[in-house]
């Protein structure tokens, strides 16, 4: 792809959110600001030219795309994960590709929901390099993601002999946390952190983010606030962490401090989700109007584009926002057949509550029950599906 063909196509995806926003208008002379753009990251800018230098190379090939898919965890712009994949696409498809390239290559896999393709390449990188412990813990974040336990502890097994404990009380734990071992998952997270003293932000949050779920899952509300502000300090614009405390904040009541937290995030398709839902437990018709049009219009773009990463957010808005629970029911189950993390779970319990599909809810009910899965809400949602 050349790099001409890459920006117009970066532009198409931005053009349904724009479009939703506003209608098209002259601006009233040359000097009005009509958008302000993002300023050039100058260590990208090094980056490019270093990969355009030795095309054939995929060291600097590597480290441009380790850089757009970090900017795209950062900011949750999946543009990114264009640009990563476009870059690496003189290996993308090889065979013969060095393990490097695999192991993005299956990260980005796991980004588009591609799970078993990722597990693929992460097999293989395993059976060559044993050693390699972001592959293993890829691995166990793919089989936590997806309800393969067993697998999810094997894997984190692996790991314990590569990586800080930290790191591996951390896989154990997200492996576990949708089983009955959930509270045994959060203090093996307390002690691993305990211990730890100085870790990398990225893993602080992580950690952070998980024990603030924990403690919500089991009710604890001042925890999980505690918790929360916590990982709030140490990474105040993640995009997982911001919706993990938007959900908990609209769990109780507390919508209106919601549009707050995620004012400057309304790119971010999950969080103008959270921002819409907040409107409407305000009641706030009038400012939810263009915040549900403009998801309705990056929904359409997504469905056009084949794009089924977002199918649980998707199931929330049709349910909660459109009224629609037959429509969101069908979207929750085609979620669950390929991730089965609690607010997956949830979902589709609330769908098929809201349908009044028994039949539906019969094998979330089982699973649940098998999982030995825990949360105050779900087991809410459970009593009223029994």
């Amino acid at each position: 792809m050349t790099r001409k063909i890459a920006v117009v196509l970066a532009l198409l995806a931005w053009l349904p959110s724009m479009q939703a926003v506003a209608a098209p208008r002259t601006p009233a002379s040359g000097n009005e600001v009509i958008a302000t753009l993002p300023r050039q990251d100058d260590g990208l800018r090094a980056l490019r030219a270093a990969a355009a230098a030795a095309p054939a190379d995929p060291l600097p090939a590597l480290a441009l795309a380790r850089r757009y898919v970090a900017l795209g965890r950062g900011s949750a712009d999946p543009r990114y994960y264009g640009q990563a994949q476009a870059v690496l696409a003189p290996w993308w498809g090889r065979p013969d590709a060095p393990n490097d390239v695999r192991l993005l290559r299956a990260t980005l896999l796991q980004n588009g929901h591609q799970f078993d393709e990722a597990q693929a390449e992460l097999r293989h990188i395993v059976g060559t390099d044993p050693r390699n412990a972001q592959a293993w813990l890829t691995l166990a974040t793919i089989q936590s993601v997806q309800g393969d336990v067993p697998g999810a502890i094997a894997s984190c097994g692996r790991l314990s002999s590569l990586a800080a404990q930290l790191e591996t009380f951390a896989c154990l734990a997200a492996a576990g946390a949708n089983t009955g071992r959930m509270r045994g998952s959060e203090q093996l997270l307390e002690l691993g952190l305990e211990r730890a003293g100085d870790t990398a932000p990225e893993t602080r949050t992580w950690v952070l983010t998980m024990l603030a779920e924990l403690a919500a899952r089991r009710g604890d509300k001042a925890a999980a606030q505690q918790r929360f502000l916590t990982a709030l300090r140490v990474a105040p614009t993640d995009s997982y962490l911001l919706g993990a405390y938007a959900d908990f904040l609209l769990d109780q009541g507390r919508a209106a401090d919601v549009p707050a937290l995620l004012r400057a995030h309304h790119r971010n398709d999950a969080l103008l989700l959270r921002h819409a839902l907040a409107l409407r437990a305000m009641g706030r018709h009038e400012a939810l109007a263009p915040a549900r049009a403009e998801l309705q219009a990056r929904f359409d773009a997504a469905a056009r584009r084949g794009d089924a990463v977002h199918l649980r957010e998707q199931a929330r808005f049709t349910l909660h926002l459109l009224g629609d629970a037959r429509a969101a029911l069908a979207l929750a189950q085609r979620n669950w057949r390929v991730q089965k993390e609690l607010a997956d779970t949830r979902i589709l319990l609330e769908a098929g509550l809201a349908s009044r599909d028994r039949a539906a809810l019969q094998p979330v009910l089982r699973w649940i029950r098998a999982q030995g899965l825990q949360d105050v809400v779900v087991t809410r949602l459970v009593e009223r599906a029994s």
